[in-house]
């Protein structure tokens, strides 16, 4: 018998839609189910960097470091519009690391990974404007380096839409609540959590990238007699108004041998983070703790003059890195690479579990996931993502301004600001979801801040957004600017618009 799909995938994460994408780029058909919204857990609480992890070097895992450096102009190239290059200042401070060893550690940066476009390391003096604002006048010395921003769930989300694109079904709101061999093909039973009903598929080979609950998947839906080892670490940022007008980001050792990021973040604010900090409890439940609020404020407050209290804090995040246990005694030094387990495959269907990775490394994944399964599935075509934009991405990385400029040109009611926070999210797509509007009141409702009822049946029509929560942040951090009042809006009008699109659809 026929499966109903080729593969199945397991978790709407990023690495789940990236091996989606990947797959049915082959030629394979493939289901995707997410049990909440897409990049609803872990993928949408990064420290929002496309890196080769600095400090990975003082664990000696140059292979990763290697890795994910390769993969910084990659997905630069294929997602123009939500990667760019950023500049980390990384002070020298006299009681941690000698300057010799941070020279060193960038020398290795710079060289490891092939790059390209990408400006390399210089020296930079911090007692001199514009480095000098904010900055405690103790740190005249830093080094400046590239690393790349990248908004973690709109990667998520174009990559689910590519999927869709080349024929892959993609499911939220959709959980998998039982997976049983039946002969050569897997028997999967789906619940749509939003409307009760239920389903069931069959499929030559499962993917477990359920992320945090790889485990609870294993034991509780697979029914698999035996887990490996997965460690759950939770890593918090707060989110407090600018701390300085320059661009750069700035990279701070910290006394446990941590480092922390601050990073200017959506235009009015700086992004602090992260936290290592082990973690049993539901990865669903998730929330920053007093105790990390007050370490990141600590952290940061090392280097500026002015210190950062928890009263600074306008918004935290919080999520949960399912990390392969590799028996490090401390959670920052659990490695961060991904490590694939293939069950089966040869008298019994395949099953293959994803454990730990990184965001930049996704696509990494993706191809080594499928290399594992290859001779299970009808794949027609080769590796082929390196090359391949992701939706809204096709233009040249260095031509982002022009973009704005011609967004502009076609919609001159657009302002600056709103022109290039379009172009950020939506990249070419923006000029589908604005259409022929010739004025601000053709984009329908304002929600508030500058979001529009165009982009919201966009988000709802193209991207499975379904709540305010989806958009606000998610699919944008429009949240930072809507009020309470505007997001009870945005949901009243979400619940129509559904309603009527359910009752078309009947």
């Amino acid at each position: 018998m026929a499966p109903d799909y080729d593969l199945v995938v397991i978790g709407g994460g990023i690495n789940g839609t990236g091996i989606a994408r990947d797959a049915v780029g082959r030629g394979a058909s493939v289901l995707l189910a997410e049990m909440g919204d897409l990049a609803g857990a872990t993928s949408s609480a990064s420290t929002k960097l496309i890196h080769g992890g600095l400090r990975y070097l003082e664990y000696y895992e140059f292979d990763l470091v290697r890795k994910a450096l390769k993969e910084r102009e990659v997905l630069w190239r294929a997602a123009p519009h939500i990667v760019w290059p950023l500049r980390f200042i990384l002070p020298h401070h006299k009681d941690l690391r000698p300057a010799w060893l941070l020279r060193l550690g960038l020398f290795l940066y710079d060289h490891l990974g092939g790059r390209k476009l990408l400006p390399a390391t210089k020296t930079v003096k911090l007692d001199r404007a514009p480095f000098s604002e904010g900055l405690k006048s103790l740190f005249s010395k830093g080094f400046e380096y590239s690393d790349c921003w990248v908004e973690d769930a709109r990667l998520v989300v174009l990559n689910a839409r590519d999927a869709a694109d080349r024929g892959a079904e993609i499911l939220t709101r959709t959980k998998c609540y039982s997976a049983r061999r039946e002969g050569k093909l897997w028997r999967i039973d789906l619940r749509n959590l939003e409307t009760g009903e239920e389903s069931t598929v069959t499929a030559s080979v499962l993917v477990n990238a359920a992320g945090p609950w790889v485990a609870d998947m294993l034991s509780g839906v697979v029914g698999a007699n035996r887990t490996s080892n997965v460690r759950l670490v939770k890593g918090s940022h707060i989110v407090v108004p600018r701390l300085y007008t320059h661009d750069r980001c700035f990279i701070f050792q910290n006394g446990d041998g941590r480092i922390i990021f601050a990073i200017p973040y959506e235009t009015d604010f700086t992004l602090i983070g992260t936290t290592d900090v082990d973690y049993q409890s539901d990865p669903g439940e998730v929330t920053i703790s007093n105790d990390e609020v007050s370490y990141l404020c600590k952290a940061v407050s090392e280097y500026f003059e002015r210190a950062v209290t928890k009263d600074d804090v306008v918004h935290t995040y919080s999520g949960v890195r399912p990390l392969y246990d590799d028996g490090a005694e401390d959670a920052k030094a659990a490695t961060r690479d991904y490590v694939l387990e293939l069950e089966g495959g040869k008298e019994s269907p395949a099953l293959l579990s994803v454990f730990g990775g990184k965001i930049t490394t996704y696509r990494k994944l993706a191809e080594h996931a499928l290399e594992k399964v290859t001779p299970f599935l009808p794949f027609n075509k080769g590796i082929w993502t390196a090359n391949a934009p992701l939706p809204g991405g096709d233009f040249d990385v260095l031509s982002f301004a022009d973009q704005v400029s011609g967004l502009r040109d076609s919609y001159p009611f657009l302002g600056e600001r709103f022109a290039k926070r379009l172009m950020h999210a939506y990249g070419t797509d923006s000029q589908h979801i604005l259409g022929g509007a010739k004025s601000i009141a053709d984009l329908g409702h304002h929600f508030g801040a500058d979001l529009y009822e165009a982009e919201v049946k966009w988000l709802v029509d193209r991207e499975w957004a379904r709540t305010s929560d989806d958009i606000a942040w998610r699919r944008s951090k429009l949240g930072l600017r809507l009020t309470g009042s505007d997001l009870v809006k945005l949901d009243r009008y979400l619940s129509d618009y559904l309603a009527q699109k359910a009752g078309a659809a009947a």
